[in-house]
């Protein structure tokens, strides 16, 4: 068993060999734990970009979606003219028919 005391010299020291792996392996974890929140704000930069495509392209949905709605409404608008148009023609001509009788 090795002694657990250093003596005069510090060359002696068994505790020294232990300090100095504890010392590498902590610069390891240094290491890895700058690289680990390099790696996390990386994705933070990616998460934000794709969440401003993300609104880019709903924003351009909701625009598309408003203009086929308007499209879809048009002939439906037409259609109710040319009734609208047809039944005043129809009271008009009725109108004239009767008037025609009486002898207006």
């Amino acid at each position: 068993m090795m002694a657990e005391k250093c003596t005069d010299n510090p060359r002696d020291c068994p505790l020294i060999p232990r300090v100095e792996a504890l010392e590498r392996t902590n610069e390891q974890h240094s290491a890895t734990h700058r690289e680990m929140f390099d790696r996390l704000r990386g994705l933070e930069t990616l998460s934000a970009v794709q969440e401003n495509k993300l609104n880019s392209i709903l924003t351009k949905l909701d625009n598309l979606t408003g203009k086929v709605e308007g499209l879809e409404t048009k002939p439906a608008k037409r259609w109710e003219s040319i009734v609208e148009k047809a039944l005043w023609a129809v009271c008009a001509a009725v109108i004239a028919f009767l008037l025609g009788r009486v002898g207006l």
